[in-house]
């Protein structure tokens, strides 16, 4: 770690990075809440149990692909199935764990609110970036993720 001050170039670039983590999710979470009734989290949470074996997965495993706490995760998918997008069951074997499930209904409302989504992903980030930076920028914010993300799994 070193504590050198930033150049002005990448002072430009760390201001722009903390004004996207602020204003990015709630620009595309009212985006999304307008045209779908979905919020951004509700998305999410639907979108990676589409993606997940059987459209299942751990609470734990959830909260982590999401980026939320163990509370806040519960809260989200208990909100869903009380609108029958997805149900929430004890885990096979562990009595302590659950799984969350996406429902046929779920995946309507995903498949539903995927058009609005990408049309506010592309307005708001996509078509902002040059077209023969994106692979670059792509790569790069992957490897910033990727960091972030490994360092999370080390803390739990």
């Amino acid at each position: 770690m070193t504590d050198r001050p930033l150049t002005a170039r990448e002072e430009v670039l760390w201001r722009a990075i903390q004004r996207l983590t602020v204003s990015l999710p709630r620009a595309l979470d009212d985006d999304l809440l307008r045209s779908t009734g979905l919020s951004l989290t509700d998305y999410a949470v639907l979108m990676h149990l589409s993606e997940a074996e059987h459209h299942m997965l751990r609470m734990a495993d959830l909260a982590l692909a999401t980026a939320l706490s163990a509370s806040r995760i519960t809260r989200v998918v208990e909100n869903l199935q009380s609108r029958g997008l997805v149900v929430k069951r004890r885990c096979d074997g562990d009595g302590r764990g659950y799984n969350a499930m996406l429902t046929p209904e779920g995946m309507q409302r995903l498949k539903a609110a995927y058009p609005a989504h990408l049309a506010s992903a592309r307005r708001r980030v996509i078509d902002q970036i040059a077209p023969d930076l994106i692979a670059t920028v792509g790569e790069q914010l992957v490897r910033v993720a990727e960091s972030i993300h490994s360092d999370c799994r080390r803390q739990i």
